[in-house]
């Protein structure tokens, strides 16, 4: 009984510093609509402030915490609303994740080069490691007790604030009717600056309590991901409730500990008790609403025709035989690893460029397509790629449950767990190789023949990224193609024309992880290995922010990111912080132009593809519009 006593009461520590997270998420959405996905690592540069300011220059703790939390908070959401947040206002749901998620990681990529990724920092606690009491029988330090006091005095403060004062209810408002929060007297962009405020400070509070109180270690990647936690108690909360919000981060902390505590085997559970009571949490929620039609595109790209489409590929084809003739042997696996990533990129187009729903966990995919043909027996058979194909569709399938009810963002909320999980419980796992261990692949042989050399392997992976490139503008003619479109345009509309709206997107998103899979088995045969540390959750973002920023729905664009995506990194000696900087920079600076690189030049090349004018001009929204009713961006392609 003492010991069941002594996992709850530590259960109860880290589900309020999980509340603490999930209510500046809570927080930061219901006062602007944007759902932070950089929370997590805006909390991590606040730990890493105040160990710089308490250890490294030795300024008192209650000091060093209150200029961290009450001055550095506010003044970075205050910068974040004015530079960038302000401009996603009413955004697509597609737009506002890509940018949370580059502002992530630019932070992480940044903080690699401040504070190192291997340094060991110990932060000590407010009362010091003697200073404790017993509550039911169980030693609890006063550190950990000043946890509890602070999510209960955050708790009933927020709640003060935004249900009892002027202000408070201004900012619930402004996200509905801006302007009838300006006819009250209180400034829109005033009210949507003290959200974005009061969101950055419990970032802050959060990560410098979880370092203070000795549950987590003050390392860059673990902080980040600290938020996944915040996001199952934010959705049990359905991003509005801050009781059910505590509720739900209290039960996870408590079934986390209970979980590790009697099962010390199962370490990888604080990683995936998460993503289950987040799928649980997910499948609750009631039936969201039919969307409609927000706004139209800056830019329509053109769709390539049957013969355009084949003769682009076997341009490419030739291209890449005449070039591997003239390239060393470690630049030709280069460039393998660069189309490898391709394929794997390819997979984006038809979920997220056409349908519009968003993936954070492609890589992981992969990693089970590589799994796969590392398993299956006769690792350089055909049978191997079946394999990949079967078992990454099948998982696609699972995790795309939440999404045949609910939209896109809790689609990504689910993949980014999904895939934080997968790097914890399977990718560590023996069955994996184990932490610094690796998987043997084999490559297999396609059409009769087989490939043994690498110049010959770099030509078989060119072959199947033109074929599959070839197959995904050829589903985008066709009739399934135009439900995507109508999809992503008006899930309304496209319900009233006969789309079955569910299937749909099922069948979408099991097409794209079977084809993630095809090229994680494929990207294997490149060096003969696949490595857990290839298909974590953070280079799954990179993918996505790269093809995102290169243009979703273009191919080329795709060619070009899965090529940048490795080659990035081998220019600066495999630093994956460079990678993360680069690319979050990047997909920051997308709000500017969602269509990405490739629709940037053909609205400059072809003037006539610009929707410039009276159609760029957003509809009206509807006065019922709440933060939960966000759209997906339109595509108004002539075909549809």
């Amino acid at each position: 009984m003492h010991e069941f006593l002594e996992f709850v009461v530590l259960g109860v520590v880290a589900g309020a510093i999980y509340f603490v997270a999930a209510s500046g998420l809570v927080v930061t959405y219901a006062t602007s609509g944007v759902f932070n996905f950089a929370h997590g690592a805006l909390g991590m540069v606040a730990a890493f402030a105040y160990w710089a300011l308490h250890v490294s220059l030795g300024w008192p703790a209650v000091p060093s915490l209150l200029i961290v939390v009450l001055v550095g908070g506010p003044a970075t959401g205050a910068l974040l609303e004015r530079v960038l947040m302000r401009r996603l206002q009413g955004a697509p749901t597609l737009l506002t994740i890509t940018v949370t998620i580059g502002l992530l990681l630019a932070l992480v990529g940044a903080a690699s080069f401040l504070w190192g990724q291997n340094e060991i920092r110990v932060v000590p606690g407010f009362f010091g490691p003697l200073s404790s009491v017993g509550v039911l029988g169980v030693r609890i330090s006063y550190d950990q007790l000043a946890v509890v006091a602070a999510a209960v005095v955050v708790a009933g403060s927020i709640w003060f604030l935004l249900h009892k004062t002027r202000l408070g209810m201004a900012m619930r408002a402004v996200v509905d009717d801006p302007e009838l929060v300006a006819l009250s007297g209180i400034s829109p962009a005033t009210a949507a600056r003290a959200g974005w405020m009061l969101g950055a400070s419990l970032a802050a509070l959060a990560g410098v309590l979880w370092v203070d109180s000795g549950s987590g270690d003050l390392a860059i990647l673990g902080l980040t991901l600290l938020v996944v936690n915040g996001y199952a108690a934010a959705i049990v909360g359905r991003l509005r409730s801050l009781p059910l919000t505590f509720l739900g981060a209290i039960g996870l902390g408590i079934a986390v500990n209970l979980g590790t505590g009697y099962r010390p085997q199962w370490a990888g559970l604080q990683s995936t008790m998460p993503m289950v009571l987040l799928f649980l949490a997910l499948l609750a929620l009631p039936q969201d609403r039919l969307r409609t039609a927000e706004r139209v595109p800056a830019v329509r790209l053109p769709v390539a025709s049957l013969r355009t489409s084949l003769a682009g590929a076997g341009a490419l084809v030739a291209v890449v035989l005449v070039v591997s003739r003239l390239l060393p042997g470690n630049e030709i696996l280069l460039v393998s690893y660069g189309v490898g990533f391709a394929v794997i990129a390819l997979s984006l187009v038809p979920l997220t460029g056409y349908a519009g729903q968003i993936s954070c966990c492609q890589l992981t995919f992969a990693g089970l397509g590589a799994f796969a043909m590392a398993k299956t027996g006769g690792d350089d058979s055909p049978l191997g790629l079946l394999a990949a194909i079967v078992l990454a569709g099948a998982l696609g399938g699972l995790i795309a449950l939440p999404a045949l009810r609910l939209r896109g963002l809790y689609l990504a909320l689910a993949t980014l767990a999904f895939a934080a999980a997968m790097d914890a419980g399977f990718f560590s796992s023996s069955h994996f190789g184990g932490i610094g261990g690796y998987l043997t692949v084999g490559r297999a042989p396609l059409f009769g023949i087989g490939f043994v050399s690498d110049r010959a392997y770099l030509v078989l992976l060119t072959v199947v990224y033109a074929l599959a490139a070839v197959g995904v503008l050829a589903l985008r003619r066709s009739r399934f193609g135009r439900r995507l479109v109508a999809l992503n345009d008006s899930s309304a509309a496209a319900s009233t024309t006969g789309v079955r709206v569910a299937r749909t997107k099922l069948a979408v998103f099991v097409l794209s992880a079977a084809l993630a899979g095809l090229g994680g088995a494929l990207l294997g045969g490149v060096n003969f290995i696949a490595e857990p540390n290839d298909y974590q959750m953070l280079l799954s973002l990179s993918m996505l922010l790269l093809v995102t920023v290169w243009g979703v729905r273009s191919v080329s664009g795709v060619l070009l990111a899965g090529v940048a995506f490795y080659l990035i990194p081998y220019f600066v000696n495999n630093n994956y912080s460079w990678l993360y900087l680069l690319t979050g920079l990047g997909a920051i600076g997308i709000s500017r132009n969602p269509e990405g690189v490739i629709g940037d030049l053909i609205a400059r090349v072809r003037p006539g593809s610009s929707s410039r004018g009276a159609r760029t001009r957003p509809l009206a929204p509807s006065p019922a519009a709440s933060p939960v009713s966000q759209t997906a961006p339109v595509v108004a392609d002539a075909d549809v």
